[in-house]
């Protein structure tokens, strides 16, 4: 019977401080972490998948600094850190990439691109926010989008749609088109409304949100009913979808066998 060894394992999630996002900006931004700089380099660290695109703004200790957009992750990254450095994260809500960026979060996914290639609004604001310190650019952001940005109708009513969506994909065990029935709409819309405002399929977004809630609950209990527990069909399912996200299998990935890690001297370079 494999259970589960639990070794530590870092990731940047770990590391970071979250705080609400102001409220001016929530219609936008769901929330806003920061990493301190971090002087413990000898480990590596992962980059768990997730679901959200991020406008990261990043201070290296040689006075180095980026703003770029990381979009969804849909697999694991391993890697080693060779110069400390500071983030701040600003977490785009659903539906938002589009207006603040001028594209479709599909466009986004497994990439990083610098802020200012973008041809939407926020754009503007890449040397202001190079310039500033992470309250600044809270401050320069929550005075400034509000006024930039129309209240458009359908902004909002693709929020709440994804809003919606997500909440019921975060239940255990929904099919895709009942999630589509329930919001009246068909499949094929559906999947198009994920991929403009989130970046990922419906069953994407299912299957790292699931992977996530492992992650963020491993216990010593055996294999199989850890994947009962959190809605896989059986130990092997959890392990085959565990391993393609991850790039590892779970007894490994929790007993410290990584991937090996790559370089991370900057943020943007992946």
């Amino acid at each position: 019977m494999s259970v589960l060894s639990l070794a530590p394992v870092r990731t940047t999630e770990q590391f970071e401080q979250l705080l609400a996002a102001p409220a001016a900006l929530r219609p936008w931004v769901t929330g806003v972490g920061r990493i301190p700089f971090l002087d413990d380099l000898a480990e590596p660290f992962t980059h768990v998948p997730h679901a959200v695109t991020t406008v990261v703004i990043r201070a290296e200790r040689s006075g180095r600094r980026d703003v770029a957009v990381v979009g969804p992750r849909t697999r694991a990254t391993y890697k080693r850190a060779e110069e400390s450095a500071t983030c701040q994260r600003l977490r785009l809500a659903p539906a938002a990439v589009r207006p603040l960026l001028g594209v479709a979060a599909i466009e986004l996914t497994d990439r990083v691109r610098p802020l200012a290639d973008f041809p939407g609004p926020l754009a503007g604001f890449t040397d202001r926010l190079l310039h500033s310190t992470p309250d600044e650019a809270l401050r320069i952001l929550e005075y400034a989008l509000p006024h930039i940005l129309s209240d458009d109708p359908e902004h909002h009513r693709q929020r709440r749609m994804l809003d919606t969506a997500t909440a019921i994909l975060a239940e255990q065990s929904i099919p895709v088109p009942e999630v589509a029935a329930r919001l009246a709409i068909s499949e094929r819309q559906l999947r198009t409304l994920f991929a403009t405002g989130i970046g990922l399929s419906p069953k994407q977004f299912s299957r790292i949100g699931r992977l996530r809630r492992v992650l963020a609950d491993p216990t010593p209990d055996p294999l199989a009913s850890t994947a009962a527990t959190h809605g896989y069909y059986d130990q092997s399912h959890m392990t085959a979808e565990f391993r393609t996200l991850m790039g590892t299998a779970p007894s490994a990935y929790f007993r410290g066998a990584l991937p090996a890690p790559t370089p991370c001297t900057t943020a943007f370079r992946s």
